[in-house]
């Protein structure tokens, strides 16, 4: 099973993702964001991209690195990866259906009032102009798109460890993948 944690920069899917893993037996973090370094490492570059998730073989690369570590050590794969783009998440999602891979889509919403103050006032990051650029972006997938094809958790006030037992109890009681659009 894949269990996608998607949302904003900085709403906390990395760390949450690390608290999944602990609570979900025979589970492992993928960062799906080593793909696309490894994409950003090609010689001659590739086309420039503000977006490594823009070059059409990410996407597919995706899919197929992760049906193949789960292929070799079966259980489940945590991926903290922020999709924005529905044609994209629909390429990813697609392909992780048509491997038979079960897919649990969640996002981790933050109000953006508090989402911009936790980023400005980041202690080990300190601020971030590339997050704070998401916000935007974030907010028109979330209102168009991203709300009804993920099973929402509001981080707006809960904890990664809290949001982690929710979603590991999510998966527990519902043991049915879901890979469709919440509305259908």
């Amino acid at each position: 099973m894949i269990i996608w944690l998607n949302g904003t920069h900085g709403a906390g899917k990395t760390t949450t993702s690390a608290f999944v893993q602990q609570l979900i037996p025979q589970s492992r973090i993928f960062d799906a964001e080593k793909v696309g370094e490894t994409l950003m490492d090609v010689r001659p570059r590739l086309p420039a991209t503000d977006n490594f998730q823009h070059w059409p073989p990410w996407r597919p690369l995706v899919v197929e690195t992760a049906r193949r570590i789960l292929e070799f050590t079966g259980g489940s794969l945590v991926v903290p990866m922020t999709v924005l783009v529905e044609p994209y998440w629909r390429e990813i999602l697609d392909g992780f259906v048509q491997h038979g891979i079960p897919v649990r889509h969640f996002v981790l919403h933050v109000e953006q009032d508090i989402l911009r103050d936790r980023i400005q006032n980041d202690t080990a990051l300190g601020p971030s102009t590339f997050r704070l650029q998401h916000v935007e972006p974030y907010a028109e997938a979330y209102r168009t798109w991203l709300s009804n094809e993920a099973e929402v958790v509001d981080v707006t006030t809960t904890s990664p460890n809290e949001a982690a037992r929710y979603i590991a109890a999510a998966i527990d009681s519902r043991l049915t993948p879901t890979h469709r659009n919440k509305g259908s």
